[in-house]
């Protein structure tokens, strides 16, 4: 490869590849000498881009980071993946990632190809995208906790409960979970001596400590369904009893879920739990046979509302 400014950019493209690169395979990828590679690597440094270069036999070059941002040389196919990152990054809840996202990806779509931005502009029109309805998360606070997982350190921050009550936590951060409307910290908490997990929203002035630990055992191998599972524990469970007027095997295929019991007289008792009583409503009402509730109170409460709003919308009819 002969065009320098090619094999400037050919050069930078191999070395954007996260590893060490001898220089021996760099000549050899490139078409050109090692000396050539030397030169070349020397171009790159005074253009900005710090490549750091190790001897030896396991010796070789590789980019690190610098104290600015340098150009960065983009496949075709990372470019249209970060164009349409930064689309999708618009709409989410990380407070002043919308603006920033937007400047981004005017950015890059000033440089693509004509046929990359018609492939990202493909899918931008194909796309509609629900904005995130979750509240805000600092940016800064997950930029702290995610530096505190990769060095392993402690955090000190404030948190405010559900009740608005606020406290100090000392903690070991494992890791951020997403769930797309709300971020999740995944902690052991040092002064509970348990694993929390913590609303990344209602975190203040987190701080790392600087004081290193050896990595605890996480509390479970799949982190994301054991946030889902802890935050299912919290919510309020509502378990219902309710006999039915007609034989398990008729209800069973309407009802689906829950446990049934055939009773002497032909008729069953149905036992099944959910976190609204909306639900158990709705799934009892819809059966078309007759019911008794037998517990929770709530549950008749609620129905006896339904009942007086269906009776006023049928008087309104006539």
């Amino acid at each position: 490869m002969t065009d320098t400014p090619a094999r400037l950019l050919g050069l930078l493209s191999l070395l954007q590849t996260p590893r060490e690169w001898p220089g021996s395979e760099l000549a050899e990828r490139l078409g050109v000498s090692p000396r050539t590679i030397r030169r070349d690597v020397d171009r790159l440094r005074d253009l900005g881009y710090p490549v750091e270069a190790s001897r030896g036999v396991a010796g070789g070059y590789r980019l690190v980071a610098g104290t600015a941002m340098p150009p960065l040389v983009l496949e075709d196919d990372e470019a249209v993946a970060i164009a349409v990152g930064l689309r999708t990054a618009a709409g989410q809840t990380v407070a002043g990632i919308e603006e920033a996202s937007v400047r981004a990806l005017a950015k890059l779509e000033q440089v693509l190809p004509a046929r990359l931005r018609r492939r990202v502009g493909t899918i931008g029109t194909a796309t509609v995208a629900v904005p995130a309805a979750g509240p805000a998360v600092d940016p800064a606070q997950l930029t702290v906790f995610a530096g505190a997982i990769t060095n392993h350190e402690t955090v000190r921050f404030r948190y405010r409960a559900n009740d608005g009550t606020e406290t100090r936590r000392r903690a070991e951060p494992l890791r951020l979970v997403a769930t797309g409307r709300r971020w999740y910290l995944v902690a052991y908490d040092l002064d509970r001596a348990d694993w929390r997990i913590f609303r990344a929203d209602r975190v203040r002035d987190a701080q790392a400590t600087g004081g290193r630990v050896v990595p605890r055992r996480p509390p479970a191998t799949d982190l994301a369904a054991y946030v889902i599972d802890r935050l299912y524990d919290l919510m309020p469970t509502y378990r219902a009893v309710a006999v039915l007027a007609e034989p398990a095997a008729q209800v069973a295929p309407r009802l689906g879920t829950g446990e049934l019991t055939d009773l002497e007289d032909g008729r069953c008792r149905w036992r099944s739990h959910a976190d609204t009583l909306d639900w158990l409503a709705f799934r009892l009402l819809g059966l078309g046979c007759a019911f008794t509730v037998e517990e929770p109170p709530e549950l008749v409460a609620h129905l006896k509302v339904l009942a007086d709003r269906a009776n006023a919308a049928a008087g309104s009819q006539e």
